[in-house]
């Protein structure tokens, strides 16, 4: 049991308080007023994650992914930078902890102050180049091909109603003729 102890304080982030939930259940890991300004390198046995009341702005890409059996997540009183960069937050809180993320409120930019994370879109976080991988080379032959065939679309009809006015012009000249 003090191996297990030791192997637990280990792996326990300098900054932060961690208790064990028992053998095999996981740890529970306070690192709340503790001025942090990033998230520490957390162990993957983390069951509770208590980071409120820090000086956290964001959180990079991929850093709580590796959190599989994480149950509770309090990271509320941050000053949170409500921009493109927060967008992985954001969609971390609404698959692993909802009501965390209501609790979660923008500091900066001035227009998004107080304003609950959960509640903002895509146009209000701004648009950040190479956040989320896109597939631009798809996009652009799909639209090519769209592009294309409304160009072609367009000449058929062009060509038939050229066709259209030719045909009632012979018709009427017939008409005419025969009389």
């Amino acid at each position: 049991s003090l191996l297990f102890r030791m192997t637990q304080t280990e792996v326990c982030p300098p900054s932060c308080n961690c208790k064990s939930l028992g053998e095999m259940k996981g740890l529970h890991i306070d690192c709340s007023s503790r001025k942090l300004t990033e998230v520490p390198v957390l162990p993957v046995n983390t069951k509770r994650l208590y980071l409120q009341n820090n000086s956290l702005t964001s959180v990079p890409p991929g850093a709580l992914d590796s959190l599989r059996s994480l149950e509770e997540v309090k990271i509320f009183d941050n000053p949170w930078t409500c921009d493109c960069h927060i967008l992985y937050l954001k969609l971390w809180l609404e698959d692993v902890s909802e009501p965390s993320l209501a609790n979660v409120r923008c500091a900066t930019p001035a227009p998004m102050r107080m304003k609950p994370l959960g509640q903002l879109t895509g146009n209000e976080l701004g648009v950040c180049k190479r956040l989320l991988p896109i597939k631009c080379l798809e996009f652009f032959w799909r639209d090519l091909i769209l592009i294309a065939g409304a160009i072609i679309t367009l000449l058929l009809v062009a060509w038939a109603l050229k066709f259209s006015k030719k045909l009632v012009c012979q018709i009427k000249l017939n008409q005419h003729n025969s009389r």
